[in-house]
């Protein structure tokens, strides 16, 4: 008889129950942190659907020791999630455009006590962060009106990347045999800019 996994007890869930996304948000915005929709933060940025958050991380497969950047960072709460999923051996570098947003979550993240995880500004003009050898994960949690090039070259051997292009979540793998896209539902996320 084989065993079915319980979604709510896989590593993705138990990486969540550990980072309580009511830690990442505003004051005024944490009695809500427990609903299943994006929630303002400021400057026009949210933080995700625990649902979207959960289905994005569950296709992305990070592993213990991996290395994962993760695109629109925010207030800090995917790439603390990632830093309990990839652990002490792994490497979590999240990377935000609004300064004062990467500011904020810099300091959420600092104070989960993960030395493996930061959250630095993005460069404006320039999406992601060369990586020597690629990321062996990229999460992206904004939306691009095209699949960009610049990410998919950031991906290593054997790399997965998860990122909304307009409303549909793609999913990019690279393989021995080059890259391959599949796409997983409609989402609505904030523009990648």
């Amino acid at each position: 008889m084989s065993h079915v996994q319980d979604p709510d007890d896989d590593a993705v869930a138990r990486a969540m129950r550990a980072q309580p996304r009511a830690r990442f948000l505003p004051r005024r915005r944490r009695p809500f942190a427990a609903q299943d929709r994006p929630l303002p933060l400021w400057h026009g940025q949210t933080s995700s659907q625990p649902s979207t958050v959960a289905a994005m991380l569950r296709l992305l497969q990070v592993n213990p020791g991996a290395a994962v950047l993760d695109v629109g960072a925010g207030s800090g709460w995917t790439t603390a999630i990632l830093a309990q999923l990839v652990g002490p051996t792994g490497e979590v570098l999240g990377v935000e455009l609004d300064p004062e947003l990467a500011a904020w979550g810099a300091a959420n993240l600092y104070a989960r006590g993960m030395g493996w995880a930061r959250i630095e500004r993005a460069v404006p003009g320039s999406l992601g962060r060369e990586r020597a050898g690629g990321w062996d994960r990229i999460l992206v949690s904004a939306a691009a009106t095209e699949l960009p090039a610049a990410l998919v070259e950031q991906l290593g051997p054997s790399g997965r990347m998860m990122i909304p292009v307009r409303t549909t979540m793609h999913l990019v793998e690279r393989t021995a045999d080059g890259v391959t896209v599949s796409t997983h539902g409609s989402y609505s996320f904030v523009p990648l800019r």
